[in-house]
């Protein structure tokens, strides 16, 4: 019909305009943080721009969710005010009619929002920890700034060089000063390199120098001359992503079941489950009565979209603690939203029956 291509096509530009607001909101906050920490030196100021993105990507999936809901609320909503809604009761359309029409126009949302909260977020997150595991490996690799004093990220190992190549391929009168295995060891060398193993573990190859081993506490300790000296400073694995249950894949988070790992998965398959169900709670929540204020519904809705998305928080906490499991989360949240649906319209098309056979 008609009506329904038009109120789609609004549904769809107040949709857009939301979320553009909304990410535009999201992406000036997310530049203050990263702009703050480069600032504090936690960053590189070259990795602003990519984890701004990742992180940018991160949060679509809600932020659909949440211009989806309150495109429909706005949409409708107007129909009320500007009376539109009177025609169409008056024609026997019952508030039900709307809900196909907010269903063809949710449908491909939340498929977006699925293959996102499922899929891409956790590939963004994991990008972003392989970028900044990247950027601090770079940072304990060796490039020393000569005549400084450099700890690693891990505080047990402290470098010292004097000088460096023109070409940075080497370092001249290195001395390090490293823990291992409860002993204080202080390496001097000549030059010195960094290196790449065939398994993949970095190593600071020194040459011609002197390492001195004390064990604190004792007298004792030991000196060895040496013409190659290797100190793996970062296995393979280490360079790669610190692995959390947030930037897990989905598929590794099923196989994994773990509590932690089960609530995540709680929480992705929940985004495009609740943007359902609160696209349908918008049209009984979009009441306006012309005659009083205009914001009561908006404070309703908003209401109700904190309580889900509170519930939601609540119900990821409890499985990932072990109190509720996943299976009874999933249904306990969502069922209990569901349940409101009927009630709402229950509740708003008897409201609008009474009105009518008084009038």
């Amino acid at each position: 019909m008609i009506f329904q291509r038009a109120i789609r096509r609004e549904f769809t530009q107040s949709a857009a305009g939301v979320f553009i607001a909304l990410f535009a909101i999201l992406l000036t906050t997310q530049l203050i943080r990263l702009l703050g920490n480069a600032a504090e030196g936690s960053i590189a100021p070259e990795a602003v721009v990519a984890l701004l993105g990742f992180s940018a990507i991160n949060f679509i999936p809600t932020l659909l969710s949440l211009s989806s809901f309150i495109a429909i609320l706005l949409a409708l909503s107007r129909s009320y005010r500007d009376s539109e809604m009177v025609v169409w009761f008056s024609s026997g359309v019952s508030l039900l009619a709307w809900v196909r029409p907010v269903l063809v126009f949710i449908l491909p949302l939340v498929v977006a929002i699925a293959g996102l909260s499922l899929f891409v977020s956790p590939w963004a997150l994991s990008k972003s920890a392989e970028y900044r595991g990247n950027l601090e490996s770079r940072r304990d690799a060796g490039q020393a700034t000569p005549g400084a004093f450099q700890e690693s990220s891990s505080g047990d190992r402290v470098v010292f060089v004097e000088g460096v190549a023109d070409d940075e391929s080497h370092v001249t009168n290195v001395f390090v000063s490293s823990v291992q295995n409860q002993r204080l060891g202080v390496t001097m060398a000549a030059t010195g390199y960094q290196e790449i193993a065939s398994n993949g573990d970095r190593f600071i190859i020194l040459e011609n120098g002197r390492r001195y081993e004390v064990e604190p506490g004792s007298a004792e300790f030991r000196i060895m001359e040496y013409a190659r000296y290797a100190v793996r400073v970062e296995t393979k694995e280490a360079r790669g992503i610190e692995r959390t249950p947030t930037n897990t894949s989905t598929a590794d988070l099923i196989n994994n079941g773990g509590p932690a790992y089960l609530a995540e998965l709680f929480w992705r398959i929940g985004v495009p489950v609740s943007a359902v169900i609160l696209a349908l709670l918008a049209i009984p929540l979009s009441f306006v009565n012309p005659r009083a204020g205009r914001s009561a519904n908006m404070l309703l809705a908003v209401f109700a979209y904190l309580v889900y998305n509170n519930l939601m928080t609540v119900g990821q906490a409890w499985v990932a603690s072990g109190r509720v499991s996943f299976l009874g989360a999933l249904l306990g949240v969502h069922l209990f939203m569901c349940c409101l649906l009927p009630l709402m319209f229950f509740r708003r098309i008897a409201v609008l029956s009474f009105a009518r056979f008084f009038r």
